[in-house]
């Protein structure tokens, strides 16, 4: 499957909002009195960070062959 340089972009940078709102998710769980209630979440968005890291490094491969 092939995608444009335009579609690259606007996916990373959609990834990349994700990324800042997931982290800042972590953040707040991890900041709360109770923290290990949350500890679920926490792994699941951190997950989350790990997957949408890999998938901004196979996009900026992408983009380095497009160039």
């Amino acid at each position: 499957m092939e995608f444009s340089r335009e579609d690259l972009t606007e996916a990373k940078r959609q990834i990349d909002s994700t990324l800042h709102k997931l982290r800042e998710t972590i953040k707040t769980f991890e900041a709360k009195e109770n923290a290990e209630r949350y500890k679920s979440q926490i792994t699941l968005a951190k997950r989350r960070v790990r997957a949408f890291e890999i998938a901004n490094w196979f996009i900026e491969n992408e983009l380095e062959k497009v160039i």
